[in-house]
């Protein structure tokens, strides 16, 4: 029993760190492991299953976490049940389309060839080495600045002495 809840720790783990690192496949994977590996009543179960179904969602298998997050809904931890719950209701939302200007497109360096690929970044990286320009510092013309005294300064100076006068007068 402890041996196959080591495993499924270890499993869990990977499977956390694999997502985290943008390998989703392989988190689906490691996460599928050590959810049959656990009873399905425990918290660490539900938390295991609740990781894989933002796994699915990643590796776009959005039909088998909603199923998964349905189960999990009837799940006897309410820490589980609350978030498979919300996590249902953002998976079936409706998807927004984005305007094509809001989107950055990454280019597949995979298609290239291994020698263009090294090529293009050691271009950039070369650009990114080099010093940037110091900036000149800028000069402003004093005759443009306001130099004269501000008489707001002064009135607001009075007011406040004489309420503080009046304070300590009222004190005595």
């Amino acid at each position: 029993m402890t041996e196959s809840l080591e495993i499924a720790k270890n499993r869990y783990i990977a499977g956390k760190t694999a997502f985290e690192n943008g390998k989703y496949r392989e988190s689906v994977d490691n996460l599928e492991k050590a959810s049959a590996l656990l009873a399905k009543n425990t918290r660490f179960a539900g938390e295991v299953d609740i990781w894989l179904v933002n796994a699915y969602e990643a590796a776009g298998r959005s039909e088998d976490a909603i199923t998964l997050c349905q189960q999990l809904s009837r799940h006897p931890h309410y820490e589980t049940r609350l978030q498979a719950k919300r996590l249902v209701y953002i998976l079936k939302a409706p998807k927004l389309k984005r305007p094509k200007e809001w989107m950055t497109e990454i280019p597949d360096f995979g298609a290239m060839s291994d020698n263009k690929s090294k090529t293009i970044i050691t271009a950039k990286t070369a650009k990114s080495t080099s010093k940037p320009k110091p900036k000149e510092p800028e000069y402003v013309d004093l005759s443009q600045v306001n130099t004269k005294d501000n008489s707001f300064i002064w009135l607001a100076l009075i007011v406040v002495t004489g309420t503080i006068s009046y304070l300590v007068w009222l004190s005595l």
